[in-house]
């Protein structure tokens, strides 16, 4: 059995980054935390920033259920100004210490969005600042807005591409507006097909960062 943290910037990156790979790890038997560092306050699309926060909160909370991810925690960062301060390296290290996961998922540094490449800054700090006996998880870093260009692995995700779909379509008030669904539908098969040798038709990709 491992122990599996997810770094979600904002609710729905972990569905669309590696929810299928996420469910794998539950129907394996892993426990699997995830921490949405905003609540996506600002991806209203027209909503007041604070009814904003509690619909992807409650999404988040509905695509967990889904994923069958049981321990989640929103740690309230501004949305669009993640920045890696001495609190928040103080909280992440200290989650670190006592979970110890064997795995951390989370975008990689070469996001295009801000607050995922700062999530990287962040994890990286948390580890470097550890005290007592080192924590090395192994880093599997995802895609979301921007495609990876250095494969380190694939994950065959066919048996649970309907659950990934599924999470990611509880967060309606995205998909309403971006058709997150059938992007990352197409994303998983162009995976599958191009990259997943022998495997399923679908596939997501991580760059690993030891």
């Amino acid at each position: 059995m491992s122990r599996v943290l997810v770094l979600s910037p904002h609710p729905d990156d972990e569905a669309l980054g590696c929810g299928g790979t996420l469910c794998k790890h539950v129907r394996a038997g892993d426990v699997v935390e995830a921490v949405f560092l905003t609540s996506g306050e600002q991806g209203g699309h027209g909503r007041a920033a604070d009814e904003t926060r509690r619909i992807r909160v409650a999404e988040a909370r509905r695509a967990a259920k889904i994923l069958g991810i049981k321990h989640i925690e929103f740690w309230g960062e501004p949305d669009g100004a993640l920045h890696v301060t001495r609190r928040l390296v103080d909280r992440l290290r200290t989650m670190l210490k006592e979970s110890r996961p064997d795995i951390v998922y989370l975008p990689h540094d070469r996001e295009t969005h801000p607050d995922h490449r700062a999530a990287g800054r962040l994890l990286r700090a948390a580890l470097r600042d550890s005290k007592g006996r080192p924590m090395r998880p192994t880093i599997r870093m995802f895609e979301v807005w921007t495609p990876i260009q250095r494969l380190d692995e694939v994950v065959d995700i066919s048996p649970y591409i309907q659950t990934k779909l599924r999470a990611i379509r509880a967060y309606r008030s995205q998909c309403e507006v971006l058709k997150f669904d059938d992007a990352m539908l197409g994303l998983s098969r162009y995976r599958g097909e191009m990259h997943s040798w022998p495997g399923g038709d679908y596939a997501e990709v991580f760059m690993v960062q030891q």
